[in-house]
């Protein structure tokens, strides 16, 4: 387990949160997330939105909180299912 996986589940569960984050309620809040990340580039260029860094990392970091905790429920190691997906990619997607 990463040292992230960790905190993010002392610091759920030191609030008893777990019971909250089902499945379908983390993959719904993960697309929540991604939407307020896609919100900081609307109707602006990418060099505009860029410039909210801050926001940027907050909103990337709960994508990626979610992203983990859903994995996390389902038993999946992170670094396991990113090397197998981009083996698949590889294939896909030839030099």
């Amino acid at each position: 387990m990463t040292d992230s996986m960790q905190r993010i589940n002392q610091f759920r569960e030191e609030r008893n949160w777990r019971q909250f984050h089902k499945e379908k309620d983390l993959a719904l809040s993960i697309t929540l997330e991604a939407s307020e990340l896609l919100e900081l580039y609307q109707w602006k260029t990418s060099e505009e939105g860029n410039q909210q860094t801050e926001r940027l990392k907050e909103e990337l970091a709960d994508v990626l909180i979610y992203s983990y905790m859903l994995a996390d429920n389902l038993n999946f190691d992170i670094d396991e299912i990113i090397q197998e997906k981009l083996i698949k990619n590889a294939v896909k997607y030839p030099l």
